[in-house]
């Protein structure tokens, strides 16, 4: 018996998936986004039933008009009605003092800062945001609010579940959406650990890169004085000691453009796409250019290409006398 006969509602077919479904295909591919679901589904908990039908809603494409505004999630489930059901998803959003304390905590850590400006999640940043009195992933009931129009008093019903699974998809393809979960855009947390990192121009991000000069300078070698001798024209070029060995990798660097990604966009910037996104790929055909060059042997692409064409303008010279 189904839930639906149990409770004396009519039992109806179920209307097919509309055209536009968002069909799952598998959620959870990520670090992150796994630890979404995993963390869902212990914080939702309810039978597993209901999870599985979620899942098997989420799959056939009957959860549509998704849409992820201001850290709350709204979306339509088609079930066996006419009228989709809506259902809204809200998690509680973090306070401007964990937030502040996060974004110090992943300036203070370069590799941190490095894979977020590279567009992605450091798999232990939620110590940072522990550490602050937050988490980026729910962890009790009160902090996760669900919605459904569905008749169903179950928590969750199916249509809340499928929802839930096709946003941990999207969390598979941008990780930000974590941050928007929790009150904060992408823009907002890159600008914030670009100023902690010292590329803003504040007061005090310019007093911290006064000191660090000063430090620098103090602990700088001295230089030593040079009095230079009498020079001869044969000497003009020799060394006047060994010079030093040096070194060279062309190795193709592990993530491309984050240079690009860090530097940010130009304040008279009004395109929809960044600079590093315009500007990445000429660079990095450029970079893969000059790499193969430096690797080539000198004069081996030329000489074959050259002299064949040579003597077949001679053999046509000599056929023609």
């Amino acid at each position: 018996m189904s839930d639906r006969d149990f409770w004396g509602w009519p039992s109806t077919p179920k209307r097919p998936p509309p055209a536009h479904g968002i069909k799952m295909k598998k959620a959870g591919t990520t670090w992150w986004g796994q630890r979404w679901l995993e963390a869902l589904e212990r914080v939702l908990g309810g039978d597993s039933g209901r999870l599985s039908r979620g899942r098997t809603y989420a799959r056939a494409g009957r959860t549509h008009d998704l849409v992820i505004q201001r850290g709350e999630v709204t979306a339509r489930v088609t079930g066996s009605r006419p009228k989709p059901y809506a259902i809204s998803l809200t998690l509680k959003r973090l306070d401007d003092g964990v937030w502040e304390k996060a974004i110090a905590g992943m300036a203070g850590r370069a590799q941190y800062a490095a894979e977020l400006l590279a567009g992605a999640m450091p798999q232990a940043i939620d110590e940072v945001f522990l550490a602050a009195g937050g988490s980026l992933f729910p962890r009790s009931r009160g902090e996760l609010m669900t919605e459904c129009s569905c008749p169903d008093w179950g928590d969750p019903c199916k249509h809340v579940a499928a929802t839930h699974y096709v946003l941990g998809e999207a969390l598979d393809h941008d990780p930000f959406l974590l941050f928007e979960l929790r009150g904060r855009t992408k823009e907002q947390v890159l600008s914030a650990l670009r100023a902690a990192r010292g590329a803003g121009s504040d007061g005090e991000g310019a007093t911290r890169r006064g000191a660090a000069k000063r430090r620098r300078a103090a602990d700088a070698p001295a230089i030593p004085s040079v009095k230079p001798g009498k020079l001869t024209r044969a000497g003009y070029d020799a060394p006047r000691e060994p010079l030093p060995a040096l070194g060279f990798t062309f190795e193709v660097p592990s993530a491309s453009g984050a240079v690009l990604r860090q530097l940010g966009a130009p304040a008279s910037w009004s395109a929809n796409i960044t600079p590093g996104e315009v500007l990445a790929p000429p660079v990095r055909a450029a970079a893969e250019r000059a790499r193969r060059i430096a690797l080539e042997e000198p004069g081996a692409a030329d000489a074959p290409a050259t002299a064949p064409r040579r003597r077949s303008r001679a053999k046509r010279k000599g056929a023609d006398e």
